[in-house]
């Protein structure tokens, strides 16, 4: 379904990078435990985090994976395999999975609309987008039993409204006033093409768009 498959050494058990789980052999069923990671660029990625090492795979052979696939109008290797025309097939969204309900929350609208404060499987979450470097990054907005409500202040600098404590966007810190050093808690969420999630999200809730009905 157009996401990657992995295989382990061990039990040659083949795993869904989606899902984070093993789809075939002696392992299916089993869930990876979930660890919060971006996708951003190498300048913001290191602007955070500056003593950071990387690994540099490089290319198979001399021809580069991405034109085919990422740059082309092409639905994956594989092509659509359910038709949602609510948005268009190659744009990114920001897709959340939590407590049985899915959202996708398109970059299109988050460039507008960088700071959202939405509700995910009963959860109330914070949804920040940094349109310079393509990052979205998704917390739950509650904290020691107290729902937050959060405003773009500058730049990755954000405000809740209930304290007026300031925090970092990227790393859900707050920096500043009265929560100054507490941390929001990430939801497992990731950076996908519309249709390789909607292939396996078939019932998504799209953010931000004039009609939220699924097909």
């Amino acid at each position: 379904m157009n996401v990657l498959v992995m295989y382990d050494r061990q039990t040659r058990s083949l795993w869904s990078q989606l899902l984070g789980e093993a789809v075939e052999g002696p392992l299916k069923g089993t869930r990876l435990e979930y660890l919060p990671s971006w996708q951003t660029t190498w300048s913001e990625w290191k602007a955070q985090h500056p003593d950071t090492v990387a690994l540099r795979k490089g290319y198979y052979g001399n021809r580069d994976p991405y034109t085919d696939y990422y740059l082309s109008n092409r639905s994956g290797v594989l092509g659509q395999q359910r038709q949602d025309d609510r948005l268009q097939v190659k744009e990114f969204v920001v897709g959340v999975e939590h407590n049985g309900e899915a959202v996708a929350y398109p970059f299109s609208v988050l460039n507008d609309q960088p700071v959202v404060n939405d509700e995910v499987g009963g959860t109330p979450v914070l949804v920040f987008f940094d349109a310079d470097s393509g990052t979205g990054v998704v917390f739950q907005r509650q904290l020691e039993g107290q729902t937050l409500t959060f405003d773009l202040a500058r730049d990755v600098t954000l405000k809740d409204r209930e304290t007026g404590s300031t925090w970092n966007g990227f790393t859900g810190e707050a920096l500043d006033g009265p929560l100054a050093g507490q941390r929001l808690g990430p939801i497992k969420s990731t950076s996908s093409f519309w249709f390789g999630w909607k292939d396996f999200y078939p019932q998504t809730r799209v953010y931000g768009i004039a009609s939220d009905s699924t097909p």
